[in-house]
């Protein structure tokens, strides 16, 4: 099984920063990766940990930088 990787909304196309996420790979875990390396390691993180750090970016705790 391979993961289907999807690019971060807030990536924009510019080809600049991304993070790529496969998060239905696996039950319970998500993959992250640099997209700019996509033959790279990738960070796996438990999914409710994911879920914590996506929850906390939309309540403005990680301020962003324009």
């Amino acid at each position: 099984m391979r993961p289907v990787w999807r690019k971060s909304s807030h990536s924009g196309g510019n080809g600049g920063d991304c993070v790529e996420v496969a998060a239905e790979f696996l039950p319970g875990v998500v993959p992250v990766r640099d997209s700019k390396d996509p033959h790279g390691p990738a960070l796996v993180f438990p999914a409710a940990a994911w879920d914590s750090f996506l929850t906390a970016i939309r309540q403005g705790e990680f301020p962003l930088e324009d």
